[in-house]
């Protein structure tokens, strides 16, 4: 019978940018993590790194290449039988190109990575979770989420939809005194390999591209503020980079008088 000393905090993309920051950040907090990512190698570095500075923290290691939608299925299959407190959906890319001009291909893999992975990991530890007192599900978005980017219009409709589908979650789960949060962080620019992917690979100058960015460090210590917080919205404004807290931020139809009845049972 295998023990368990405290729940796991699990975070998809662990082994770079964003993901690997957040990483750190539960880890120094003492989490035991469950940490996933394409890339085994870098994420046996991380573990090693991180049970170096804490020898008695739980670290599991998950390798999927989550833009195949059915490794969702697999990943999250993998994991019964580990208490789980918090998920967060990390693992994302965009693409930079006008609609006419993008690579349909590259598309069709961040729109299974980006929505289909997500909402499967999202719907599948709802399921499990949702009366699970203190558990938080925990997407990332991005400010593309909530505005239209231009030479990014496809990530931002993807991002929309995770914006879009957690604040209905949320309210989903508020509306019915659910145990479980619901929460999304949108961040602007970062300093990560997202922009190198995005071009098109090769080298990426975030000082010559943007005015001002975050680092991976800083969007963690987002994340963190969030996860403590009572609010659905963690945002960063892509004009003033300031990061603030809200409850949901798109419309919401509910208790509208045009809504869909539920049927009648019996």
């Amino acid at each position: 019978m295998q023990y368990f000393s405290k729940p796991y905090t699990a975070i998809t993309g662990a082994s770079s940018g964003i993901g690997e920051a957040a990483a750190r950040a539960f880890a120094a907090r003492g989490c035991s993590l469950i940490l996933t990512a394409r890339n085994k190698p870098r994420l046996e570095t991380l573990k090693a790194e991180l049970l170096h500075q804490d020898a008695t923290l739980d670290i599991v290691l998950r390798t999927a290449d989550l833009s195949v939608p059915e490794n969702a299925f697999r990943l999250y299959e993998s994991l019964r039988g580990f208490p789980l407190a918090t998920w967060i959906n990390n693992a994302g890319f965009g693409c930079y190109s006008s609609v006419a001009g993008q690579d349909l291909s590259n598309i069709r893999d961040m729109l299974r990575l980006n929505v289909e992975s997500l909402t499967i990991l999202s719907t599948l530890f709802a399921r499990d979770h949702k009366n699970v007192a203190g558990a938080q599900l925990i997407n990332i978005s991005s400010c593309g989420g909530y505005t239209i980017v231009p030479t990014a219009v496809s990530y931002c409709a993807a991002k929309f939809y995770v914006s879009a589908f957690t604040e209905g979650l949320a309210r989903e789960l508020q509306s019915e005194h659910a145990a479980l949060t619901a929460k999304v962080l949108a961040p602007a620019a970062t300093k990560t390999g997202f922009g190198s992917r995005a071009n098109g690979g090769g080298d990426y100058d975030y000082d010559q591209r943007f005015r001002t960015y975050h680092t991976s460090e800083q969007v963690a210590g987002f994340l963190l503020r969030l996860y403590d917080s009572d609010q659905t919205v963690g945002l960063v404004d892509r004009e003033t980079f300031r990061f603030t807290l809200h409850g949901p931020l798109l419309p919401y139809a509910g208790g509208s008088a045009h809504n869909q009845k539920a049927a009648r049972e019996g």
